[in-house]
């Protein structure tokens, strides 16, 4: 029977070995965007309860602006149906960032052995793919980072055997807002010297240039000497965090403190003598079951001229107050379990409880 599929449809699969017969990996497109969603909320579930698919995310990562810096695939099933999922994310020079998603209880379904067939495939894939992107950049070798939940030995095995160690845990906290009390007029002012003020904006609703460069450059010296810091360019920074579905130029924060005699003359941020001391980037978290947005602290950094004046707090609470003001019910970070500053007792005092926890798996390859 001859191809009656329009040629702009069809899509071409390649037969990997190791695969059941029949099965193969393809590049996925907006027809896969549901089952995709379905698929990372089935496999979230199983270690954070409670998980809805993120149907807007999907769809940036497959078809939007996140998709120009990512290069995916997904293995199907001689039916076509899709059964895993993987992406490298071309985060900086020499770092991408990898996820490998199996369908859950696929060995129940279709037999022993089924799920390990489909991830060897995936982090097989990931390799190449890592390469690849090594080689556009012109580079020796790269860093693939990727992750798992913690408890989750099935996602930790593959890894294991794919040739990546763990290297950090990651504890995911959330902090619930109430109207009342986090309203900004109930919150502690910063204290003296130190003043936090939202990213200036144009009319247009972009922001001005000094500012986001400022934020950059306050969030690279902040974590110069965290752990696998890197250097990241601007153009960098900006593409990436505008790839996120919760982006918003007005959650953008920077925190300003009164600067003594000798600083550069470059450093002075908002005139007066105020120096730029800190910044946060936040987004917006998807609803939740009940329909409700939340926001998320991406960044926060502390320049070093600025520790110990408060400068973190005056920014927490500055966010707090934010989700308040726009009725967000909780606000949500990640912090390193292992930071010698000790933020994640920080973040406690200011009422963040753990939620579940996560890993990073490193891999170096060369190209």
């Amino acid at each position: 029977m001859p191809e009656t599929t329009p040629p702009s449809l069809r899509r071409a699969t390649l037969p990997v070995e190791g695969l059941p017969p029949g099965w193969a990996l393809r590049v996925p497109d907006e027809r896969d965007v549901h089952r995709l969603a379905w698929l990372r909320c089935a496999v979230t579930d199983r270690s954070v309860p409670g998980a809805t698919p993120d149907v807007r995310t999907v769809l940036l990562e497959i078809t939007g602006v996140a998709s120009w810096t990512r290069r995916q695939a997904v293995v199907v099933d001689p039916v076509g149906m899709v059964r895993g999922w993987s992406a490298v994310h071309d985060r900086a020079a020499g770092r991408v960032l990898a996820h490998v998603t199996v369908e859950p209880d696929l060995d129940e379904q279709l037999g022993a052995g089924t799920e390990d067939a489909v991830a060897r495939a995936l982090l097989g894939w990931v390799e190449d793919a890592a390469r690849a992107v090594a080689h556009l950049r012109r580079l020796g070798s790269t860093q693939i980072d990727t992750g798992s939940y913690a408890g989750d030995e099935r996602q930790a095995g593959w890894l294991r055997g794919a040739g990546f160690r763990p290297t950090r845990t990651w504890l995911q906290m959330s902090r619930p807002v109430d109207p009342e009390g986090d309203h900004p007029a109930t919150l502690p002012a910063p204290r003296e010297g130190v003043r936090v003020r939202r990213v200036r904006l144009h009319t247009n609703g972009l922001p001005l240039a000094e500012d986001i460069q400022i934020i950059h450059e306050m969030l690279e010296e902040s974590f110069a000497d965290h752990f696998n810091s890197y250097r990241e360019s601007f153009p960098e920074f900006v593409q990436r965090l505008q790839e996120d579905p919760g982006h918003r130029w007005d959650s953008w924060w920077l925190a300003e403190v009164r600067g003594g005699a000798g600083e550069a003359a470059g450093d002075d941020a908002g005139g007066g003598g105020w120096l730029a001391g800190g910044a946060l980037v936040g987004t917006v978290l998807a609803p939740d079951r009940d329909g409700v947005l939340g926001s998320y602290v991406d960044y926060i950094g502390v320049h070093r001229r600025a520790r110990g004046r408060g400068v973190a707090k005056a920014l927490l609470h500055t966010a707090i107050g934010d989700a308040a003001l726009q009725d967000r019910n909780r606000v949500g970070l990640e912090v390193d379990d292992d930071s010698p500053t000790g933020a994640d007792a920080l973040y406690r005092s200011l009422g963040w409880e753990t939620a579940y926890r996560t890993c990073s798996w490193h891999r170096d390859v060369e190209v």
